[in-house]
């Protein structure tokens, strides 16, 4: 499917106990470094970090390892940051807690997922129907001003730097038993996010939260049905399609909307030229996991031997779209900033679906 990256290697494995020993350890920037004004320094010894992603060790080689090697090798010798996979140092729904404190230094998730105590929350994930494509999480945050909104809903909350977001593949439906109707997902236990999993709870589908790594093996067990999680080509590349049977081509969001976060106090101490860094191998990592997913859902479907494509009639799927639109309502009545966001949802969805063709089509 996709030409393997070159020298991906799995990060040594590291209990929590020893990790918790090591935790706040390792060179910082200097003083002279991190003083208004004066001249950066290189250290003696590389600046340390620790990053945990939300993606389990196969997938994790694809959504966030890249963005380490590059900065790795561009950071020549200044910084290295250490990767660790899902669940690895700390359970992800404990991620925005130990990025908070210090125990982790930086973190690729999305807000729901990690329980961020934040309003903006309840849209990272899979916000059911606000997104068609990968394009529109960028274009969202950049020209609709949604970059702002979450930068300053972390800076109220203290301790953790938004940094930036991208969007992925859609959320489908990958099932051992077949669905062809909306009555089929009555009983449904899925793997699923916590926003997601709170608007088809509607539609019979109990949703079932496990640590990421145990998600195969609990369908195998019959403890899981299948996953509302991802979209093709994750299905394939995790192993998620070796243990179910059926694709359902509707999905209930047509992008993941994930974000990349650093601990504040770290983020401070770094010289400018090593955010500089950081940032634009953050947003060459989101180039290329678009072009990984695009790709892959594309061929996955027309080429893919092990699920078998079902779809729900667009006229009964609909039933879905208009539940989705009074879940908006539903979040917006919240508070005043949660209607702001889906206020943006709104404005845009209405551009895009004015516009038509491909930028209407989920």
């Amino acid at each position: 499917m996709t030409k393997k990256i070159k020298d991906l290697t799995a990060p040594k494995s590291t209990s929590r106990r020893d990790f918790m020993k090591k935790a706040g350890t390792g060179a910082v920037a200097t003083a002279a470094a991190t003083t208004i004004g004066a001249p950066y320094v290189k250290a003696a010894e590389p600046i340390k970090w620790r990053l945990q992603t939300y993606a389990g060790s196969v997938l994790g080689q694809f959504v966030t390892k890249p963005f380490v090697d590059a900065f790795n090798k561009a950071a020549n010798g200044e910084m290295e940051i250490e990767v660790y996979y899902a669940d690895q140092l700390v359970p992800t729904g404990e991620l925005f807690r130990a990025l908070q404190n210090g125990t982790i230094d930086a973190v690729h998730s999305d807000d729901d997922s990690m329980s961020a105590p934040v309003e903006v929350s309840v849209f990272g994930g899979y916000f059911p129907f606000a997104t068609k494509h990968a394009l529109d999480v960028p274009t969202l945050f950049q020209q609709y001003g949604l970059a702002d909104i979450w930068r300053d809903a972390y800076k109220k909350a203290g301790g953790v730097v938004w940094l930036s977001a991208a969007g992925q593949d859609p959320c489908n439906f990958n099932t051992k038993k077949e669905v062809k109707s909306l009555a089929d997902l009555e009983g449904l236990r899925l793997y699923t996010f916590p926003t997601a999993g709170r608007f088809l709870a509607q539609f019979g589908v109990v949703p079932v939260t496990l640590p990421y790594e145990d998600v195969q093996v609990a369908v195998q067990t019959g403890e899981l049905d299948g996953m509302s999680w991802s979209g093709i080509t994750e299905d394939y590349t995790v192993g998620w399609a070796d243990v179910t049977d059926h694709f359902l081509t509707n999905n209930i969001s047509g992008a993941w909307i994930g974000s990349w976060y650093a601990n504040e106090k770290k983020w401070m101490e770094l010289p400018e030229h090593l955010k500089e860094l950081y940032m634009a191998c953050v947003e060459a990592s989101h180039t290329y996991r678009n072009q990984w997913y695009w790709g892959g859902e594309a061929k996955l479907r027309a080429t893919g031997d092990k699920l078998k494509l079902r779809t729900i009639p667009a006229g009964e799927w609909g039933q879905v779209e208009q539940a989705a639109l009074k879940f908006w309502d539903e979040i917006a009545a919240e508070s005043e900033l949660k209607a702001k966001v889906v206020g943006i949802f709104k404005e845009y969805n209405g551009i895009i679906n004015k516009a038509g063709g491909l930028y209407s089509c989920g």
